[in-house]
């Protein structure tokens, strides 16, 4: 069932549910500060004794993201609910790819979510197995051609796309996702493998497991 909360606020249905996923860049926060109004209404779920989960395409591991979200000035209360689609990304990579050689597109920002195998780096595209793409290099942010020639000749390789989301608002600057990147590794070559669909198994499997323990 779907109901817009425009009008009558999340309060109008809290009574009804357990269990609320919120998204959280754009719903609680611009990237640049929190949504105030937001904040109290997970507040008011705390409050009537509800869970909730807090749901990001953001390609780092959720530590990373909780410490971003503490120097908005979150509270550990609420910053703990976070699960992030790079937290996802980590499960599979550790579990499938942990010893194979990759390159990374995307900032120095993401370097965390492949700390663990680092050593796996490579600086040349030719001799990876597969591509991690978690955004844009900050020197070509903004010029998506530059990720065509990038990767026209290593088509047959195998991406990996940590965040699906093609752009993202920052405050009032629109940005360019690793989902628009994959994009233009897609309309090269049909043969692509973008995570999406393994972030939101393993999401579905971990909300799962909370669910359970939130029954018990």
């Amino acid at each position: 069932m779907t109901k817009n909360l425009d009008k009558d606020g999340l309060s109008s249905i809290a009574d009804n549910y357990q269990l609320f996923y919120v998204d959280l860049w754009g719903v609680v926060h611009n990237g640049v500060s929190l949504h105030h109004e937001a904040i109290k209404a997970l507040k008011e779920i705390n409050k009537r004794r509800k869970d909730y989960i807090l749901l990001t395409n953001a390609p780092r591991p959720n530590h990373a993201v909780k410490t971003f979200l503490e120097k908005l000035g979150m509270e550990k209360e609420i910053r703990d609910h976070v699960f992030t689609s790079g937290e996802a990304a980590l499960v599979y990579l550790k579990k499938n790819l942990f010893n194979k050689p990759f390159f990374h597109v995307g900032p120095p920002r993401d370097f965390d979510l492949f700390k663990d195998f680092k050593k796996m780096k490579s600086d040349d595209i030719k001799k990876c197995e597969y591509i991690l793409c978690t955004g844009l290099f900050d020197d070509h942010n903004d010029d998506l051609k530059y990720y065509k020639v990038l990767l026209e000749k290593n088509i047959k390789k195998k991406m990996i796309c940590t965040n699906p989301d093609l752009i993202v608002d920052r405050g009032n600057s629109r940005e360019f996702c690793a989902g628009s990147v994959a994009m233009v590794f897609e309309k090269m070559e049909d043969k692509l493998f973008i995570l999406e669909n393994l972030i939101q198994r393993f999401i579905i499997s971990l909300l799962i497991i909370k669910i359970k323990r939130f029954s018990q």
